[in-house]
């Protein structure tokens, strides 16, 4: 059976705001927003966070990238738009899609569905409305005072990836270093800098085919908490040794829970991931 890469990722908590159409002149939305229960949570796309990660590989792994963003420019370039997802890294983890018709007026469409799956962020605390102002300068008028929201919070999301599905099984490694070292995320006009490395992340190694491991973390006074996932491990919804826990979870009783449990936990996120990239390449055993 296949191995499957699942991880469930919580930030640090930060300030997120977004400027975009700040010269309108009119108060905007501008976080995208998710009602859960009684409450409203902020939310960061899947898109957004795929463009960190493109901007990793671009930063280190340039050679094997074959789309690159110019901020000069503002404006993507590819190497080759004869995609190759033997040869480039991000064709291969996010899929492309050539959308053409051939000289005799039929589909000529040629695309690969992206390997490495990312939910959408979510918040771990409500949005109350936070709003800041601020102005153009310059002469005053209707459009010299802009709004925007803010929202003092930590995010919440999950990768899967099945390493077999790759055309080179070694890149899901490359992929959890990238995951591990998002500067920030942005696309769509999304300009403000929020640090979407990981504080805590979970990781599971296993042949189950589903994650079980999302939405885990829960705010937990100042800082999170995963009643769910010791819950998991305790019931044998997920096994101990699938997973690997690292990040400032682990300084907290739910961490000292999960090695109580017999889970590999770590103080360090780094030291998570390496633990997990040696287990990606380990033939697994039931």
């Amino acid at each position: 059976m296949s191995m499957h890469l699942f991880a469930t990722i919580v930030t640090a908590t930060a300030v997120a705001a977004n400027n975009r159409g700040e010269g309108d002149g009119s108060t905007l939305s501008t976080l995208q927003k998710i009602t859960r229960g009684n409450d409203q949570y902020t939310t960061v796309s899947a898109e957004a966070i795929r463009w960190g990660l493109r901007e990793y590989f671009q930063n280190h792994n340039e050679s094997a990238t074959n789309r690159t963003f110019d901020s000069d420019r503002d404006k993507y370039s590819f190497k080759s738009e004869q995609f190759s997802a033997e040869k480039y890294i991000d064709d291969d983890l996010f899929g492309y899609m050539d959308a053409k018709k051939g000289q005799d007026n039929k589909d000529a469409t040629t695309k690969r569905r992206g390997a490495l799956e990312i939910s959408r962020a979510i918040s771990l605390d409500p949005y109350w409305g936070d709003i800041a102002f601020g102005s153009k300068g310059g002469e005053k008028g209707k459009t010299s005072i802009h709004s925007t929201e803010v929202h003092c919070t930590a995010y919440q999301y999950t990768i899967a990836l099945t390493p077999d599905s790759l055309k080179d099984p070694n890149r899901a490694a490359l992929a959890l270093d990238a995951i591990g070292a998002v500067r920030h995320v942005g696309g769509n006009h999304a300009r403000f800098l929020y640090d979407f490395r990981p504080e805590s992340i979970v990781i599971r190694v296993t042949e189950d085919p589903s994650p079980w491991i999302m939405d885990i973390f829960k705010r937990v006074g100042d800082s999170v908490g995963c009643t769910r996932l010791v819950r998991l491990v305790e019931v044998g919804d997920v096994k101990a040794n699938e997973l690997i826990v690292g990040g400032e979870i682990a300084d907290t009783p739910y961490g000292e829970m999960l090695a109580d449990l017999e889970v590999k936990v770590y103080r360090g996120v780094k030291e998570a991931i390496a633990a997990a990239k040696q287990k990606l390449t380990i033939p697994q055993t039931a």
